[in-house]
């Protein structure tokens, strides 16, 4: 089975080529899969290059070196405008602030990838209804943002990052903003999504919330370790 990530040699390096004393290697020679249908926890301290592993499998940044497949296609090299119509076909994201319209309903936050998708009105307002459904608002499809808890609004960003019916679903510190109770109920709600056969990628620094995983990409210093 193709896997759904895949790293082949992959560095990332900031700074100017011409001035060697500005350049910083962010990722350092990082290899890795995912395949469909895992839970996998990408962790490690502040500054591991975390962050750049997760811009990179958003297709949100570019390798300096290597190559980036997602679902066998070929990424690396796509224009900023391929990689925007792969990243709204093939990742869901969700974020530790919820990234929510703050004066629009649920339900049309929901709706907002199936306009770039194309969708039209009934059948974009039905998926979006679903999704909500599956992550327990069905009976909060007219609530705004401000209308919603911190634990619902992040249930919105759920339903909104799967209603493309992504191949991945890729979470970012998806519990940082909310209580300790709160955080335990998104995480229970990942693990249901996994077990309905859901692909989730999770970056966490916090090592008891990367072993709700299956598995465990450890970083430090730009590298797996």
């Amino acid at each position: 089975m193709t896997p759904v990530i895949q790293f082949k040699n992959v560095s990332r390096v900031y700074g100017d080529p011409n001035n060697e004393g500005t350049m910083v290697k962010a990722l350092d020679n990082v290899s890795f899969e995912i395949k469909k249908g895992e839970f996998v926890a990408i962790t490690g301290p502040s500054g591991s290059g975390k962050s750049t592993l997760l811009h990179l499998i958003g297709l949100l940044d570019k390798p300096t070196t290597g190559e980036i497949l997602v679902d066998g296609e070929q990424a690396s090299k796509l224009s900023d405008a391929k990689l925007a119509k792969l990243r709204n076909k093939k990742i869901g994201f969700v974020f530790q602030q919820f990234n929510l319209l703050k004066k629009t309903s649920a339900l049309r936050n929901v709706e907002l990838p199936l306009v770039y998708s194309g969708i039209r009105g009934k059948k974009r307002e039905e998926m979006a209804k679903m999704e909500l459904e599956k992550v327990g608002l069905g009976d909060r499809l007219n609530n705004t943002p401000a209308q919603l808890s911190g634990g619902q609004q992040q249930r919105v960003a759920i339903a909104r990052a799967l209603v493309t019916n992504p191949s991945l679903l890729l979470a970012d510190e998806p519990t940082g903003n909310l209580d300790s109770k709160t955080g335990q109920e998104i995480l229970q709600l990942f693990e249901e999504l996994h077990k309905d056969g859901v692909t989730i990628v999770l970056v966490t620094h916090d090592p008891n919330i990367a072993k709700k995983a299956k598995r465990q990409i450890v970083i430090r210093d730009g590298r797996v370790v």
